[in-house]
């Protein structure tokens, strides 16, 4: 399963981790991931979807259907 938010499409971003001096090593800064099922009141049924913490907050203001349309998301598949 790929490590990307359903909804926003966000994923890990390439960076350093540079030390006390200043030595920089790459590592990857992870999309902060969450398992959640939300109600989707059109299906009458919750939708197992994995969101960042971030697809969260927005979800809660806008609405899973127009995220999902946004996204060009089919949630009958989930």
């Amino acid at each position: 399963m790929p490590r990307h938010c359903d909804l926003t499409g966000k994923k890990a971003n390439n960076a350093f981790a540079i030390s006390h001096s200043h030595r920089r090593t790459k590592r990857l800064q992870e999309a902060n991931l969450q398992s959640k099922r939300v109600w989707w009141p059109q299906g009458k049924r919750y939708v197992k979807l994995r969101l960042s913490t971030k697809a969260i907050k927005t979800l809660e203001k806008k609405g899973l259907s127009a995220m999902a349309r946004e996204a060009g998301l089919d949630l009958s598949k989930y």
